[in-house]
């Protein structure tokens, strides 16, 4: 096991690593920009260091200063959280060749997954269906209309780096290609320094569904079960659960089968999510997280395992101790991102929370850094905590979670906690009857009420 480990991230998530640290006896360091410095990580770490000004590139994206943390700590492993340098083969190989651990996948799934085309390739060789499109990146107009015209329209126009939402755009008919092409590539070159983009058919009323895997690098692999992630806004989750109200019992255990044996042909080492856009019955991989998800607390409350401590203990070198016959899925999960944001134009509310009350009870867990006359800073991401709760049933996980949002307060900024209390009383979210696009429709027609 790790001897000492350096969280190189912040917020929530940095908390959520240090906890399960702390349950594996485990050191912790935190590392923190200036901006950061009161922050809860920071406070209940075994050790802290300032790593730099607010800004990301020069704090939490500094290889040097990271380097530097673990050396003056003693820190022999690094957890990356999710997003910063977590999907970053680079930084995983400066890591292995400093004899400091990296807790999560080899820099080769991370490399190969990070890159869309060639993850999109990789998914067909190993048997794992993918939405029809082009087999790499299209070059010029003419390449794009000959693909288009193949597959249908409307086809979708995406970016082969990055994610977020960013160099993605729709083309409708032939006349939109061009200028969707165009968009995109300046979108993507602009975000991720690449502007490399291809194509693929655009489902018109898909859900987005995700496996959650966990593999320990020796060819043991398994899934976790699903997440139905359908409800985004510019392909921003803010509402999973799991199961899907989408998927039976059979379904859920093919694809699942399909992703683990694809795990295992890798010899993928840690925690991973595999996405699917889902319609008519069929599956399309569209990509795969080589690391920890924001939602990975709903698959925690659906099977009772801590998927932290475990990406701890398989990044270590144990052997997966979990087999798929070991796994149950009791009841349903939900969890909200509460963001600090106005609920219908999302524009950021950053600034000085005067008032928090996070709710309680049977089956309710939130998961946040933040705390009365703390101040969300301006620099990352809105992320006020996640509030997750489990049921016995979808309609019992349902009626905690109106209570739930109910009992939260967070005073002092805005927050996204209204569309919350207005989606849980929707009737096409209590029947689960939604896609990828519902909420931008819902809020388009002034479905909200604030």
């Amino acid at each position: 096991m790790f001897e000492k480990i350096l969280i190189a991230n912040r917020g929530e998530i940095a908390l959520r690593v240090l906890r399960a640290c702390k349950e594996l006896g485990i050191p912790t360091v935190a590392v923190h920009s200036t901006a950061d410095a009161n922050a809860m990580h920071v406070r209940l770490a075994d050790e802290s260091v300032c790593i730099g000004p607010p800004a990301a590139r020069d704090s939490y994206l500094n290889i040097p200063n990271l380097l530097a943390a673990c050396e003056i700590t003693g820190a022999d492993a690094v957890h990356p959280g999710y997003g910063f340098l977590s999907e970053n083969a680079r930084f995983a190989e400066i890591l292995a060749e400093h004899n400091i651990g990296f807790i999560g996948p080899k820099a080769e799934h991370i490399r190969t997954m990070g890159d869309k085309i060639e993850a999109k390739q990789t998914a067909k060789k190993l048997g794992i269906p993918v939405v029809p499109g082009s087999d790499g990146g299209i070059t010029d107009d003419v390449e794009a209309l000959k693909v288009a015209k193949k597959i249908g329209f409307p086809v979708l126009v995406k970016a082969a780096a990055g994610g977020g939402g960013r160099g993605m755009k729709v083309a409708h008919t032939e006349a939109d290609l061009s200028m969707a092409l165009s968009t995109a590539r300046t979108e993507a070159k602009a975000a991720f320094g690449d502007d490399a983009v291809y194509l693929e058919k655009y489902l018109t009323r898909p859900r987005h569904i995700e496996i959650q895997v966990l593999g320990d690098g020796k060819g043991n692999a398994i899934h976790l079960g699903e997440r139905d992630c359908s409800l985004q806004r510019r392909h921003q989750k803010v509402w999973e659960e799991s199961p899907s109200p989408a998927l039976n019992l059979e379904a859920r255990d093919k694809i699942g089968e399909v992703v683990a044996k694809a795990m295992r042909d890798m010899q993928y080492l840690g925690v991973g999510t595999v996405e699917f856009l889902y319609e008519d019955g069929a599956f399309y991989f569209i990509e795969m997280n080589t690391r920890i998800q924001v939602e990975h607390p709903v698959t925690e409350m659906i099977t009772d395992i801590d998927l932290i401590l475990e990406q701890i203990r398989v990044g270590a070198g144990a052997e997966l101790g979990i087999t798929q016959k070991d796994l149950r899925f009791p009841g349903h999960a939900l969890e909200c991102r509460v963001n600090a944001e106005h609920p219908i134009t999302f524009r950021p509310s950053p600034g000085k929370i005067l008032h928090y009350h996070p709710p309680g009870g049977l089956g309710v867990r939130v998961d946040s850094a933040v705390y009365q006359g703390y101040t969300i800073p301006p620099y990352y991401d809105s992320l006020v905590g996640k509030l997750i709760v489990h049921g016995r049933t979808r309609p019992e996980c349902l009626m905690r979670l109106k209570r739930a949002l109910d009992e939260f307060v967070v005073d002092g900024i805005e927050t996204t906690l209204p569309l919350f209390r207005n989606l849980v009383r929707n009737q096409d979210i209590i029947d689960g009857n939604y896609h990828i696009h519902w909420l931008e429709h819902f809020l388009a027609e002034g479905g909200m009420e604030v």
